[in-house]
C-alpha cells in the first residue's frame, strides 16, 4: 500500500505580475467548479459508492476519487488528494464521510485516520504559492491533482467539479462530487486535514500572521496582520490583497 505526500515547500517565492481584485475574484469563481456551489451540492446528501460500482460493471477496479482544497486563501499551497477505496467496504465510519466542508475539525481528523488506515491507496499533491503565482490558480489546481494521482495506480479517475486532467487515464468530472461520491468525499477530507496541518506548521515558521487559526484565508485578522507584518514568503503574491500591498510598499 503506497501512501505518501509532497513535502511542504517553504522556499522563497518569486513575485509575479499582480492581479487586480476583479481578476482575482473572477479566476477564483471560475475555478470553484460551479457557481453558488454550496447552495446546490446537496448538503443533506450522503455520499455513496454508486459511481464506483457502476464503473466496476464497466471493468474498472482501481477507481480514484480526487478533490482539492485551498482555492481562496491568500497564503499557502493548493492541496489535492487522490483516494482509492474498495466499493465492497462496509466499515461503520464510511457512513460518516461527507464533503469536508460539512464536517467539524474533530470529525475530519477522526475520519482522516480511518481513511489513511483503510484506503487501498492514497496520493497527496500540492502546488506552491510560487506555482500559483507563476502559472495561475487553475493550472496550479491541475498540477496538484496530477501529482496526487502520480502517487497511486488507478485505472479510472472521478474528479470533483468540471476539471479534466491531462493524463492518459479514463476520467469523469462530477459536479458536486464531494457531496455524492464516497471516494471524492474521502479525498476532500484527506486534502483538507493535510492542508490545515501544513498551515499550522507554517504558523510556526512565520509567526504573527495567524495561519494556524485562519489557514491563510482572508479574514479580518489575517488582513490586519498582513498590513502590520508585510508579505511573507508563503503568501500568494498574485492575489489582489497581497499584490496591492506589494505595489504600495
Amino acid at each position: 500500500m503506497k501512501k505518501s505526500k509532497d513535502k511542504a515547500s517553504t522556499d522563497q517565492f518569486k513575485v509575479a505580475v499582480p492581479y487586480s481584485i476583479k481578476q482575482w475574484l473572477t479566476e477564483l469563481v471560475a475555478y470553484a467548479s460551479i457557481p453558488s456551489a454550496m447552495a446546490i451540492k446537496g448538503r443533506g446528501a450522503i455520499p455513496n459508492f454508486a459511481q464506483e460500482r457502476q464503473l466496476q460493471v464497466e471493468g474498472y477496479w482501481r477507481i480514484a476519487g480526487i478533490d482539492e482544497v485551498g482555492l481562496g486563501p491568500l497564503a499557502g499551497p493548493v492541496v489535492a488528494a487522490a483516494v482509492l477505496l474498495s466499493p465492497e467496504a462496509n466499515a461503520p465510519w464510511l457512513s460518516q464521510v461527507r464533503d469536508s466542508k460539512l464536517l467539524t475539525s474533530g470529525q475530519r481528523e477522526a475520519l482522516f485516520q480511518e481513511i489513511m488506515a483503510e484506503a487501498l491507496e492514497i496520493g497527496i499533491g500540492q502546488a506552491s504559492p510560487e506555482e500559483i503565482d507563476n502559472q495561475g490558480l487553475g493550472s496550479a489546481i491541475t498540477l496538484a491533482m496530477s501529482r496526487a494521482v502520480a502517487q497511486c495506480q488507478p485505472d479510472f479517475l472521478l474528479i470533483d467539479g468540471r476539471r479534466r486532467l491531462h493524463l492518459e487515464l479514463p476520467q469523469k468530472a462530477l459536479v458536486g462530487g464531494d457531496g455524492t461520491c464516497l471516494s471524492i468525499a474521502a479525498a476532500s477530507i484527506i486534502a483538507k486535514v493535510t492542508r490545515d496541518r501544513l498551515m499550522v506548521e507554517l504558523d510556526g515558521l512565520y509567526p504573527g500572521y495567524g495561519f494556524a487559526q485562519h489557514k491563510g484565508y482572508p479574514t479580518a485578522e489575517h488582513l490586519a496582520n498582513l498590513q502590520r507584518l508585510g508579505v511573507s514568503p508563503v503568501h500568494r503574491k498574485s492575489f489582489a490583497p497581497v499584490s496591492q500591498l506589494l505595489t504600495s510598499a
